[in-house]
């Protein structure tokens, strides 16, 4: 993954890091955890602008994440409580869950969305009860537009103070990246077999 990550940003520049950004939020295991290090350390290296560079990635992040709100506000509560209701194990999902991810954003609102684009996971689903809540879309994108650019420009700076090192952490990286997508396959896999309706 790390090579491949390293090639489409070199190939594709600013374009390669803006799909990649909204590929991560559609596909949790691609992680922005690689994806703008990575580009940080290329502009660290002189072959991106740092300003651009995340600006581009937290536009692709919002850009990615607003499907997931979209989803959450197009099919409303009921209608996603019954998809999961046929559908749940596929999902790993059931109404209750849905439920609860709803009763908890509700307590937490746009809090959630905030600190929500930071954690790993969290920051694509998070925009799903955001639309259920029928959350207003100025205040979604205001608290996820600063939550993701924050959480982009501290990677993006973190492979910019890496830069000469980085060679180095690439032979972490790479296995590592590998191990997580692994992980959440298995993780998948376990909740499909062991899947309860609840």
């Amino acid at each position: 993954m790390f090579d491949w990550v390293v090639s489409t940003i070199e190939s594709w520049g600013y374009l390669g890091v803006l799909m990649l950004m909204v590929a991560e939020n559609v596909f949790p295991p691609i992680p922005s955890e690689v994806i703008m290090p990575l580009a940080g350390f290329l502009a660290g290296s002189g072959r991106l602008s740092l300003t651009l560079t995340i600006l581009v990635g937290t536009i692709g992040s919002v850009l990615g994440t607003l499907m997931w709100y979209y989803i959450g506000l197009w099919f409303g509560e009921e209608r996603l409580k019954r998809f999961a209701a046929r559908h749940g194990r596929l999902l790993t999902l059931s109404p209750s869950d849905i439920d609860a991810a709803h009763d908890w954003f509700q307590r937490h609102g746009a809090l959630a969305v905030f600190f929500g684009r930071m954690i790993p996971a969290i920051r694509t689903l998070i925009s799903v009860p955001a639309g259920l809540a029928r959350m207003p879309m100025w205040k979604f994108l205001l608290y996820t537009v600063i939550g993701s650019a924050l959480w982009t420009g501290v990677l993006t700076f973190a492979g910019l103070m890496l830069h000469e090192n980085y060679a180095l952490v690439a032979d972490y990286v790479d296995p590592l990246s590998k191990l997580v997508v692994i992980a959440v396959v298995v993780i998948y896999l376990y909740r499909v077999v062991t899947w309860k309706p609840r």
